[in-house]
């Protein structure tokens, strides 16, 4: 409110002498004296808050600041000596006696309306004193020589007066009456006689109009006005804004326009000061509004202040109204008072602060050529928008189309790889049984020539050609018995070349390896692979010693050789990629598993709550063929651990018991049906309107030409019940006239003769929907198989999970040991898992490693097809839907097998049996492509159906993909963060370069001004700012500081005063 701000030099206070600080009373005094003290300051209640919070000492210095002064007069006193000067019947001598101190005496009733308490302005504004109508009459009285006189600056104001001397005066104040509240004589007079002042009033007005009683006028009326009460005030009273107006004839135009815009912005001021300037068209005689405040403007030219202020209100005044007509009338309004045409003059004026307002007020203009144009294109973009989101829907139609078209081709080549895998399997099965029965036959002739060395080996021996020799090591030599015999038997010994016998088993062991002891049998296939090991069987001997000695000569006596004869044991299983010889652990699939060793973490790590699967649930999974321990050495753990350390550190009714009613509808009619049954049936026949003998004779042909589907399923509610079938009977066996009875029951009597009548309204529905149920399951099947296969064969996303599992590990090993998978339900729980901060998730954070360290696989989700579309199947329903067209097919085959001289079944069965047949492949290979992907990622299918299975694969992919984007937007905002902290930077060593101190003011102001900018971008879309207290000096003191801006203006939004903008400019 400003009532305290001017304390330095109040010339209405007197100040008491206080040599010494008076003692603080206890709290309690202090407390009640202190709100005394605020309720005389009549603070904003932030003010208030904020003067509340100081502390007893700080409350105390304020009382006795507050109490050191005191008002000097009261409100009355001003009041009577400004009336004492409109008394027309003093004398001149003495009115210029009185009139030496006026000036001084506004001064201190502006000084006493700006500083005293809420309750002194009140007091002065009262029903009883009146100051308001007093200090009005008093501008006006003041100010009366300036209207009716030439203007000292343009001289032209007596011409314009002379043509209308008497009538243009007699409308000023004819067209101003003031109530009968108005006391003054001077008024009364004026009132009473309708005619002009005396010459006297005028002489006094003339001495008056010298001094600056006008200028301190209009200062006491802006100190009122800056009270919500007084402002209202000011607004209601019927000539105070007009006498303001009117003041532009002084030489304080500046002064009055500041107010005048200032109240422009208030709700309700734009139009009182357009109806105020209005009546100073008429009092001043102009032909036009605002032509005196434009000659002002442009003949002042070297006051730059007044410029600056003129340019200010023609800005608001033009631009402040909500209504676009409006204020172009208002603008064209200063147009033809030449307004455009000086300003493009004005465009090379030396002052910085007029140059801002002329650019406001065009920054403002409203261009209507420009907004017809505007307002054709925009026409013209919106017909185009109809006519591309036309062609858009026309496009997503043959989008689908091809989507569709799409998905059946990649199931049928899903079919046929999948075929083709199988017969991969068995062929690979067959070549594995082959190989086996070669082995072992192999191994049996090994065995055979093993025995048949063994026999010549004992006969030699026993004929004493050669000498069987044990060694120290087990091993056995063979030797020649004498040098002798070599030569006879060299057959015998080329034969037995190079061998060896085993002591325990009489085995031959030699210089050439003889058949080597049978392999282990291979393992068993795994995964569809036959894995199997041949060994050569060594050199065969000679058929006969005859052509072994033909062949070569004689060798020497051979050393003596050792071969070592165990067979070697079986291999064991491959070990794990990257993990050297591990120690193992044998699962109930038979694979081997590496034990996993716990991770020695830094930090304690938060725990991950995933769902793990056990050692012996991963075997044919996706988790058997990742390793997770290699993705560690890939990373930058330590980084992960200090994101993710744990810190510091009524029973229903019985209807069987209901009896037939027999109700009479009219004298000759009888109903044999339920009355509302009866009334369903007749709606049911008005929509067939058919009647009732070609309704049977449609059901008994199938003829849904006749009958549409749509009937059927009506009429299908509305099967003779049992009960209603032997009362039908019972009535026709009683030979009672069927005249008698009501159209319903005649068509019922008729309806219940039909043979099997369910079963042939069954086949009919089944033939009417077959195409329509084949069209609606075809594409969820092929969404299932896309899905299912997709999702098993994509490589990227086997690479995620493999991240997933290693980062998982990292955390847990501590606490709960290493897994060896996990169920997917714990992908949801990847944006649960916060760092340390709380800012990025484990979801975030793995996105990031992708993308820096793995982004191959970035774009994982591109190899995952209709999955959303997988994930709104529900395939037990499909499947259900599927087996009760079988079931209808075989139905109606059944028909026809016993009618075949129906065309119609004949020719349903012959055009959509092969259909049934592809839909149910279609459903089949469905079941097995979802069983076997639940399957391989350690899921069950019994208890995962696709509605529960694939959504899992929409929200992760969903949740990345935002993952992706916040890491996005967060790399976004640091880059512009360092850049504008190298701007700044820049523009400080600049700065302190540039030895111009006037470059830095400016650019702080404009720094401030780009700061209150952004405030009125941030505050609500007021249309006007509310009178309270304070909000005149608000308004003129920020729009001195930020010039004002049309809210449809090309910069930004329109300027609305915010008291939290001023609060550093008042109080």
């Amino acid at each position: 409110m400003g009532n305290a701000g001017s304390m330095d030099h109040h010339t209405d206070l007197r100040g008491h002498n206080m040599p010494l600080k008076l003692p603080m009373p206890d709290p309690g005094e202090l407390e009640e004296r202190f709100a005394i003290v605020l309720n005389s300051m009549n603070l904003p209640p932030d003010k208030a808050r904020l003067l509340r919070q100081y502390d007893n000492e700080k409350k105390w210095e304020l009382i006795c600041d507050q109490e050191r002064f005191q008002v000097k007069n009261p409100p009355h006193t001003y009041i009577q000596k400004l009336r004492s000067y409109l008394d027309p019947a003093v004398t001149r001598k003495k009115f210029r006696r009185r009139v030496q101190e006026s000036t001084q005496v506004l001064r201190e009733l502006e000084i006493s309306l700006r500083t005293n308490h809420i309750g002194w302005v009140r007091e002065f504004l009262n029903e009883e004193n009146k100051g308001l109508d007093v200090l009005v009459e008093y501008l006006s009285f003041a100010q009366y020589a300036v209207t009716t006189l030439p203007s000292p600056i343009t001289g032209n104001g007596l011409t314009r007066m002379g043509r209308h001397s008497t009538t243009q005066l007699s409308v000023k104040w004819t067209l101003q009456p003031y109530s009968q509240k108005v006391t003054t004589l001077f008024f009364a007079y004026f009132f009473r006689c309708n005619t002009l002042p005396s010459r006297r009033t005028l002489k006094n007005s003339r001495l008056v109009c010298k001094k600056d009683d006008v200028h301190v006028c209009i200062m006491c009326l802006r100190a009122i006005m800056n009270y919500q009460y007084g402002f209202n005030m000011v607004m209601s009273h019927p000539h105070a804004v007009n006498e303001i107006a009117l003041s532009l004839n002084n030489k304080i135009q500046a002064l009055v326009l500041e107010l005048l815009a200032a109240v422009c912005l208030v709700r309700g001021g734009h139009e009182i000061i357009l109806s105020a300037f209005d009546n100073f068209k008429e009092v001043c005689a102009e032909e036009q509004r605002f032509e005196k405040l434009m000659e002002y403007f442009k003949n002042e030219d070297n006051n730059i202040d007044f410029m600056v202020a003129c340019m200010q209100f023609i800005n608001i005044v033009v631009h402040s109204v909500e209504d676009m007509n409006f204020r172009v009338h208002l603008q064209y309004d200063f147009t033809k008072l030449l307004l455009d045409d000086y300003l493009d003059k004005l465009k090379h004026t030396e002052s910085d602060k007029l140059q801002v307002q002329i650019q406001a007020y065009l920054d403002n203009v409203f261009d209507v050529g420009a907004l017809l144009e505007d307002a054709e294109t925009k026409n013209a973009a919106l017909e185009r928008v109809e006519e591309l989101e036309e062609n858009m829907s026309h496009m997503t139609e043959k989008l689908q189309d091809t989507e569709n078209e799409a998905m059946a081709k990649i199931v049928e080549l899903e079919k046929q790889l999948m075929q083709r895998n199988k017969d991969l399997d068995s062929i690979r099965v067959s070549i594995c049984q082959y190989m086996n029965v070669l082995y072992r036959r192999e191994k049996d002739e090994a065995i055979q020539r093993q025995s048949k060395l063994e026999k010549k080996i004992h006969e030699l021996e026993k004929q004493g050609t050669i000498k069987i020799q044990k060694k120290g090591d087990g091993d056995i030599s063979i030797l020649a018995s004498t040098p002798a015999l070599a030569g006879g038997v060299p057959g015998a010994v080329a034969g037995l070349n190079n061998t060896a016998l085993s002591p325990s088993r009489g085995e031959v062991t030699g210089d050439t390896a003889a058949p080597p002891p049978p392999p282990p049998p291979p393992p068993p296939p795994v995964n569809g692979t036959c894995i199997t090991k041949r060994t050569a069987v060594g050199g065969h001997p000679s058929s006969s010693p005859t052509t072994s000695s033909a062949s070569s000569p004689p060798p020497p006596p051979g050393p003596e050789m050792s071969v070592p004869l165990p067979p070697p044991p079986p291999p064991l299983a491959p070990p794990l990629p990257g993990s050297g010889t591990p120690t193992v652990i044998m699962n109930s699939g038979l694979a081997a598993v590496k034990i996993k060793k716990p991770i020695k973490t830094k930090f304690r790590m938060p725990v991950f709550n995933w769902v793990a699967l056990k050692p012996n649930q991963i075997n044919g999974t996706v988790f058997n063929e990742i390793d997770d321990e290699r993705i560690l050495e890939d990373l930058n753990v330590d980084e992960f651990e200090e994101m993710f350390k744990t810190k510091a550190q009524g029973p229903a009714m019985d209807l069987s018991t209901s009896k037939q009613k027999v109700i009479q509808k009219g004298p000759n009619k009888v109903t044999l049906l339920d009355s509302n049954r009866a009334k369903n049936l007749a709606i049911t026949l008005r929509k067939v309107g058919k009647a009732p003998e070609e309704i049977c004779r449609a059901i008994q042909l199938f003829d849904l030409r006749t009958l549409p589907v749509d009937y059927v399923e009506c009429l299908m509610r509305f099967q003779p019940t049992e009960s209603e079938v032997k009362v039908m009977r019972q009535f026709e066996k009683e030979r009672k006239p069927l005249e008698s009875l009501t159209a319903e029951d005649r068509f019922m009597m008729q309806f219940s003769k039909i043979e099997r009548l369910m079963q042939k309204m069954t086949i009919m529905a089944f033939i009417g929907n077959f195409c329509e149920s084949v069209v609606m399951l075809t594409p969820q099947l092929h969404a299932v198989i896309a899905a299912s296969v997709s999702i098993k064969s994509s490589q990227k996303l086997k690479k995620i999970l493999e991240i997933i599992l290693a980062l998982g590990n990292y955390m847990n090993s501590s606490k709960r040991g290493a897994v060896y998978g996990f169920k997917l339900q714990s992908l949801d729980l990847l944006l649960e898992t916060k760092s340390t901060d709380r800012k990025i998730t484990l979801l975030h954070y793995i996105a990031n490693v992708v993308k820096e360290k793995y982004e191959q696989v970035t774009l994982f989700y591109n190899e995952m097809h209709y999955v959303e579309k997988a994930a709104a199947v529900s395939l037990e329903n499909v499947l259900l839907d599927v087996k009760e067209l079988q079931r209808g097919m075989e139905l109606t085959k059944r028909e026809y097998s016993m009618h075949g001289h129906n065309t119609m079944l004949k020719d349903f069965i012959t055009h959509n049996e092969a259909k049934l047949k592809k839909l149910q492949d279609d459903a089949k290979v469905a079941q097995d492509a979802f069983d076997e992907v639940v399957k391989f990622f350690g899921e069950n299918a019994k208890t995962t159906p696709p509605s529960v299975f694939f959504p899992v694969f929409v929200r992760f992919v969903k949740a990345y993909r935002q993952a992706e984007e916040d890491n996005e937007h967060k790399r976004r905002q640091e880059q512009l963060l360092m850049e504008k902290l190298l701007e700044q930077e820049a523009m400080m060593e600049e700065d302190q370069k540039s030895p111009s101190h006037k470059n830095k003011k400016q650019h702080q102001q404009q720094e401030l001004i780009q700061e209150l900018r952004r405030k009125q971008v941030k505050q609500d879309n007021r249309h006007v700012y509310e009178g309270k207290d304070g909000a005149i000096e608000d308004i003129i003191t920020v729009l001195k500081t930020v010039p004002f801006t049309a809210r449809t203006a090309k910069r930004g939004s329109r300027f609305f005063c915010e008291p939290a903008l001023n609060d550093e400019y008042h109080y």
